[in-house]
């Protein structure tokens, strides 16, 4: 498990996870957009959600448990920035649950350019 570090608190993540975050905050950042970002607890911890207004201004960090960097998958990795650029935000998804999404909007987008 590895951890968010913003806005003076450390969030905990699985490493995998984490480390498409970083990648898709850093896209986000240097084009100096900001957004919200948001989780569901885990029960064990209290259960609810946490939501955090990214901004670039502001010190982020990432520290990882492991010490190899996994590999990213890029269709995961995009769906986290388009979320991002939503009025809901980045939602931590699945990288199961991006897959699912990134076939809706493919399916979405063949149907209309069918109907034009």
């Amino acid at each position: 498990m590895g951890y968010l570090l913003y806005g003076g608190r450390e969030y905990e993540f699985e490493d995998r996870w984490l480390a498409h975050l970083k990648a898709a905050v850093g896209t986000k950042f240097r084009r100096h957009e900001s957004f919200f970002m948001s989780w569901k607890v885990d029960p064990v911890d209290g259960s609810g959600r946490i939501s955090l207004w990214m901004d670039p201004s502001q010190p982020i960090g990432f520290r990882f448990s492991g010490s190899k960097p996994p590999k990213l998958n890029k269709e995961w990795l995009q769906v986290l920035v388009e979320l991002a650029g939503t009025h809901r935000g980045l939602i931590a998804v699945s990288e199961k649950d991006a897959a699912a999404y990134a076939e809706e909007q493919r399916a979405l987008h063949a149907s209309q350019a069918a109907s034009v």
